[in-house]
């Protein structure tokens, strides 16, 4: 395979990937995360118990969690997805590996994104058999964005020309940086908030239950890690620490729009940045409105969903800025 259709395999990859990303927000916020109780299938079937008789036998072999077939067919689309999206990754590190001594073929990145990968599937599993802990959905949840994030990177560094910066742009690189820093810590901190089912835990906007500053409780809602064996289904936070959680993300949505004002400003002085410095402003201002349309219309699932997407796409938009203003290491094939 030539250069140009392995990019083009990569870039078909990063869409797959934020399709992944987009379905497991979905799977998330319609409760469907323990739609199939066990992993690698589904009651033991390779699709779903359809059936009424395979339904009858689910119920009896987990008789803990009667069968909810929407739930499992979301939680299953997720899953072939994410498998296809395995096999994809796996072919793109054999090709790497198999043009290893062409210099203008990344070898690295594809073995570490194979890794990744792997990576996901255990955390996929453990997110079943761990009964949704928030730990390991939030990891889950920073593994797919990591692997959308290089995929990005991938699929840049192997296009068949490649850019070379001005030195303005070059010097944005430490700005870049930072706001990618806060980015990052945002989009966690969405992820402890979706994961504790914290989202509408201040139902007015901009206030918090008709408050500036609320019973709120960090300590209780940023406890990392808590007891096995434990149904997080639906959460198990009092109000106080959800209220905590959300809080820490409305802060931290002030620090990124003000981070990103500051990047905006100067990506718009740059020659050559005015285009991605627009799409990079609109998605933001994008992210800002479905954060709030999430809190005043009470968490639609079109809403909720999008903006997990969203929020990969700004991050795919970063790694892209952060390449541009980068000197690449090879220049052609």
């Amino acid at each position: 395979m030539n250069r140009s259709l392995y990019n083009k395999l990569t870039m078909f990859a990063c869409w797959l990937t934020l399709v992944v990303i987009v379905l497991g927000a979905w799977v998330r916020l319609t409760d469907a995360g323990l739609g199939c109780p066990d992993w690698p299938g589904c009651y033991g079937h390779l699709t779903w118990p359809a059936d009424e008789d395979s339904i009858a036998v689910a119920d009896q072999v987990r008789a803990e969690r009667a069968v909810d077939v929407g739930a499992a067919i979301r939680e299953m689309v997720h899953r072939y997805a994410a498998g296809a999206l395995g096999l994809i990754v796996l072919a793109l590190a054999i090709m790497a590996w198999r043009r290893r001594q062409d210099p203008a073929q990344p070898v690295k990145l594809p073995l570490l994104l194979l890794g990744l990968i792997v990576f996901q599937s255990a955390l996929g599993a453990w997110t079943v058999t761990m009964l949704l802990k928030p730990a390991i959905v939030l990891a889950h949840l920073a593994g797919g964005m990591l692997t959308f994030s290089l995929l990005v990177l991938l699929y840049l560094r192997t296009r068949p020309t490649q850019h070379r910066p001005n030195l303005p742009q070059r010097k944005l690189k430490p700005a870049l940086a930072l706001a990618l820093g806060v980015l990052v810590a945002q989009i966690l901190l969405g992820g402890w908030v979706s994961t504790n089912y914290a989202a509408l835990a201040c139902p007015d906007f901009p206030t918090c239950t008709a408050r500036w500053w609320p019973d709120s409780d960090f300590g209780e809602g940023f406890t990392i890690w808590r007891g096995v064996g434990v149904d997080y289904e639906g959460g198990i936070l009092d109000q106080p620490a959800r209220v905590a959680i959300h809080l820490a993300h409305r802060i931290g949505a002030v620090v990124v729009i003000g981070v990103f004002a500051w990047l905006l400003w100067q990506l718009l002085r740059t020659p050559g940045l005015h285009g991605p410095g627009l799409i990079l402003g609109t998605l933001l201002s994008g992210q800002v409105l479905l954060g709030i349309l999430n809190v005043v219309l009470g968490l639609p699932l079109w809403v909720a969903v999008a903006h997990n997407g969203v929020a990969a796409l700004l991050l795919g938009s970063m790694v892209y800025l952060l390449y541009r203003t980068s000197v690449p290491k090879v220049v052609s094939a």
